[in-house]
């Protein structure tokens, strides 16, 4: 990752700047992302992809690197009226943000991908593992409009799975759409002022007036707030309260006959990052709106949608810590203080392992849960159970990660970092709302221990999955293996205890995060064994070491086992498994 001299001679003034990751390809550095399509993708889809992951790993590094911090600077402007003072509200984006939808939806058509052939020539509906490699890629560029591609893909799964034949002809066919002239954009309009993660309690009414339904409420908080169509709950008159008398609706921008709907964008909200994408409240005062399958379903059907964004969120946290961690290592690499590089000091490369660590659990959650989201759909047996678990596990630990490590990269840049001149201060702003867009911490922490583990008994099959995963990691030393298979057992044995009782759910957070970490360890494993990349069983340990393992921060342990790691996993070139193995045993 080393760039060229910055010039001639002794270096003067802004030669002493360390270097930035503008103008690398994404995906040429990215060794290990490289390594796991190769485990988890088919050869011939692969082959077939790569030359796509490779262009846009240039577009990353690049064109859509400068898109990015123009757009975040120039933010959506919402005119309520049109200039004949009629109510025809409508957004204004800076033409670098249409440049990046173009990218995204006209090009790579990532909204469409995983629903139907056609896309990037290749003949059938992706897999969630190729779909979300190019997400990776994507974010680490740009964060804010992967919003948009995210719902308009999530929503199309929805009405796919759930809306009647007359609606599905109805949307689908524009929202599958590549052309930006023709195609519906879609997105869910969710949290109210009475309910955020209390979805219970929405307000949101619905009428059946003349055999058509009418919505009348506010949404509070609503993410591509001009998407040609949104999902969205609404309680129908007369129905129960609480989540099992909610309804699930799309609601179109426009009407068949071009008119507008009756609802308007009463204003953008003023946020803190996702600066470059509109997020706004909603007023809807009788909006024509059309049911989505059944009545007495609507919440379960909305989930399905919220698990889908979920996963997406871990594998944006995991874009948004590798452009943290490649900056850092830019850093690291390319700037001198008290006569030597960065990457020479020690706390510094104890820094960049803090980075590192979390960035590299992020990427192998993502291509194991997309295997697995891969597998339900196509019927294999436990793989739903698995996914069931997975998936708040990885929005839960991935997003709180991804804050820590941004924190992390702009002080290893140091006083630049905080200046907007730079991408880590956006960075940082953009990490904070994955801890807060479909569920907080909290909510996801809780939905993966006392309903995934508490009732659906998901954690079973998860350990199951990866004990087999354990047995087939030959590669790996006995002993480690060995090691790997009692942390299974004992995150699952504190997971089943800490769901077991109500009055245990405090410790909720903790054992989300023992499975997460215990999941990653036997991945890194696995992986090393299968691709013989031995940074990975290295980082395999580190997880043990510091995530799993009782440590007292006073006492002087003996670190040479990890400094010798830190030196391997710093250094571009490969680390085979005979290297790494004798650190490990």
């Amino acid at each position: 990752m080393d760039a060229s001299p910055k010039g001639a001679g002794a270096p003067r003034g802004s030669d002493h700047l360390a270097l930035d990751c503008r103008g690398l390809n994404f995906y040429r550095i990215d060794r290990g992302l490289q390594d796991l399509l190769k485990l988890y993708m088919d050869p011939k889809m692969r082959a077939h992809m790569e030359p796509h992951y490779d262009r846009l790993g240039e577009l990353a590094g690049g064109k859509l690197d400068e898109l990015a911090e123009v757009a975040d600077k120039h933010q959506p402007v919402l005119h309520p009226r049109d200039r004949f003072g009629r109510d025809e509200d409508w957004i204004e984006y800076h033409p670098a943000y249409r440049e990046m939808e173009k990218i995204a939806f006209g090009e790579l058509g990532l909204h469409a991908m995983s629903h139907r052939g056609g896309v990037l020539g290749w003949p059938d509906a992706l897999p969630p593992i190729a779909k979300y490699a190019f997400t990776y890629l994507f974010v680490q560029a740009e964060f804010g409009l992967m919003c948009p591609v995210s719902v308009s893909d999530t929503s199309i799964f929805v009405l796919k799975r759930y809306g009647s034949e007359d609606l599905k002809n109805r949307l689908l066919p524009r929202m599958l759409s590549q052309d930006l002239g023709a195609m519906w954009k879609g997105t869910q309009f969710m949290t109210e002022k009475a309910g955020g993660s209390d979805v219970g309690a929405l307000e949101t009414t619905a009428r059946n007036e003349n055999g058509s339904w009418r919505l009348y409420g506010d949404k509070w908080f609503c993410s591509h707030a001009d998407a040609d169509v949104a999902l969205l709950l609404a309680r129908p008159e007369g129905a129960q309260a609480g989540t099992r008398g909610l309804a699930l609706f799309a609601l179109p921008r426009r009407l068949e006959n071009g008119a507008r709907n009756s609802y308007r964008i009463v204003r953008l909200k003023d946020k803190l990052g996702t600066k470059s994408m509109a997020s706004g409240e909603i007023a809807l005062d009788g909006a024509i709106a059309y049911l989505v399958g059944d009545v007495r379903n609507g919440f379960k059907q909305m989930m399905d949608q919220v698990n889908l964004s979920r996963l997406s969120h871990g594998v944006r946290a995991a874009a948004m810590m590798r452009r943290c961690l490649n900056e850092s290592l830019q850093v690291a690499r390319t700037r001198m203080a008290f006569g030597k590089k960065l990457i020479e000091m020690p706390l510094v490369k104890k820094q960049l392992m803090k980075i590192m660590l979390p960035t590299e659990q992020a990427l192998s959650m993502y291509a194991y849960t997309a295997d697995m989201m891969g597998r339900a759909n196509q019927g294999e047996e436990g793989a739903n159970q698995i996914l069931r678990i997975l998936t708040p596990l990885y929005k839960f630990r991935a997003c709180r990660d991804n804050i820590r490590v941004a924190t992390g990269a702009m002080e290893m840049r140091g006083g630049n970092g905080y200046i907007e001149d730079f991408v880590n201060a956006r960075l940082i702003r953009d990490a904070h709302v994955g801890v807060l867009w479909e569920g907080t911490s909290n909510i996801a922490a809780l939905d993966a221990i006392s309903r995934a583990v508490g009732k659906m008994h998901s954690h079973e099959a998860l350990a199951g999955s990866l004990k087999t995963l354990v047995r087939e990691s030959a590669q790996v030393p006995e002993n480690f293996r060995n090691r790997l298979d009692l942390t299974i057992d004992k995150a699952a044995a504190f997971a089943t205890e800490v769901a077991s009782r109500a009055e245990n759910e405090d410790w909720a957070r903790v054992a989300a995060g023992a499975l997460y970490n215990m999941t990653s360890a036997v991945l890194m494993a696995w992986e090393a064994s299968r691709s013989g990349n031995g940074k990975r069983l290295l980082l395999s340990r580190m997880i043990i070491e510091h995530r799993l393992a009782a440590e007292d921060p006073m006492a002087m342990r003996d670190n040479r086992w990890e400094s010798r790691a830190a030196d391997l996993l710093l250094r571009d070139a490969d680390v085979s498994l005979a290297d790494a193995s004798p650190l490990v045993a």
